[in-house]
């Protein structure tokens, strides 16, 4: 039975349960066919996502699954006066507004959920949060999109300096960081807080034995480090991971990754891209240009007109389909504004005006 098949029949089987018109034993054939539709959108097939038409294929389904089983995102389709039948294509599906995730909680099911990741709240603002059903959809997104660009993790040192993270309960980064040190397997792997005097000493130590290293910090403690503690150490990897929380002024991201780049030694600095509100994240490699895993891509919305998708080169706001998201949303409309390019990287432009300064990336070019 094809999917659209299978998804109509559990549609049809779920409004005659509600109306009281099943036998217990049809009640047992209607959850048979929901847990065959989740099946069907395992974590194996979302993250083996190889092309555009697969992407896209994979993407109505799961918009199918969502605006049926995710209460906030069906009523707020239905608001719109969209005809759900009539989402034929990927440019079809509506992005749900970020700001829900604030109000409202966002899931796919009644079910206890694993864990409960929650923004920073910078400044006093209020809390994102995300309820996730399964966190091994987030361990399979993170771990692979990892190995995607970077390798095998095993091979490096990660050293991380996140205190303001570190500081809170329910940050999927650390949850992340947690894990990849883990993985790392490397003895001197691990956080350092306010002791930059420790990190100094161990990154010359790698830098002696020539052991690869990735150090991910958030903003303004990169910059703290570096402006009292500076090495040479090209081969490092900084990983940035956005946002100054309260700490210090933003500043543009040319200016950041230049003193970056000189406190470290290094040519490029890195970033990550992710939020409260996903389970996937986009990196760059140099000069604030991202890319996405497969499953993962960007769409630019007008800031006029937030149901008209933008070309690319286009400035506007930044529209996410993370399908790792299955059993929340995998459609957000962001609050950061940007541009996509051709070859599917986008770069963050800054943010729209009184939204709420979070921890992703909020540098403005």
């Amino acid at each position: 039975m094809g999917t659209g098949n299978l998804f109509n029949v559990y549609s049809q089987l779920s409004t005659r349960l509600l109306s009281s018109q099943l036998s217990t034993i049809n009640y047992q054939l209607t959850l048979h066919f929901l847990s065959l539709y989740v099946q069907n959108l395992s974590p194996d097939r979302i993250f083996s996502v190889s092309d555009s038409q697969e992407f896209e294929k994979l993407s109505l389904e799961i918009f199918n699954y969502q605006v049926s089983n995710c209460g906030v995102y069906g009523s707020f389709v239905s608001n719109l006066g969209i005809d759900i039948q009539g989402v034929k294509e990927l440019n079809a599906i509506p992005f749900l507004p970020i700001e829900f995730f604030k109000t409202q909680k966002i899931i796919c099911s009644n079910e206890e959920v694993d864990i409960i990741f929650s923004s920073s709240g910078t400044t006093g603002l209020s809390q994102s949060r995300h309820f996730v059903h399964d966190i091994e959809f987030y361990i399979k997104s993170y771990r692979t999109a990892f190995n995607l660009f970077y390798g095998d993790i095993s091979k490096y040192t990660v050293l991380a300096l996140l205190p303001s993270y570190l500081e809170r309960e329910g940050s999927s980064l650390i949850y992340m960081v947690n894990d990849l040190i883990g993985l790392s397997k490397h003895q001197k792997s691990g956080y350092f807080l306010d002791n930059h005097d420790l990190l100094k000493q161990t990154l010359d130590e790698l830098k002696a034995t020539e052991t690869p290293t990735i150090l991910i910090g958030v903003t303004y403690a990169l910059l703290d480090f570096a402006e009292s503690h500076s090495i040479e150490f090209p081969e490092l990897i900084v990983m940035e991971t956005g946002g100054m929380k309260g700490k210090r002024k933003e500043i543009l991201r040319t200016e950041l990754h230049e003193a970056l780049g000189t406190g470290f030694g290094v040519q490029q600095i890195h970033s990550e891209y992710g939020m409260t509100e996903l389970l996937s994240q986009g990196y760059s490699k140099g000069s604030g240009i991202f890319q996405t895993p497969p499953w993962m891509k960007v769409r630019i919305r007008d800031t006029n007109d937030p149901l008209t998708l933008l070309g690319n080169e286009s400035t506007g706001g930044i529209n996410i389909i993370d399908l790792a998201n299955i059993h929340s949303c995998s459609f957000i409309a962001t609050q950061d504004l940007g541009k996509c390019y051709a070859d599917g990287s986008f770069e963050i432009l800054g943010r729209f005006d009184h939204s709420d300064i979070r921890g992703c990336n909020l540098l403005v070019q």
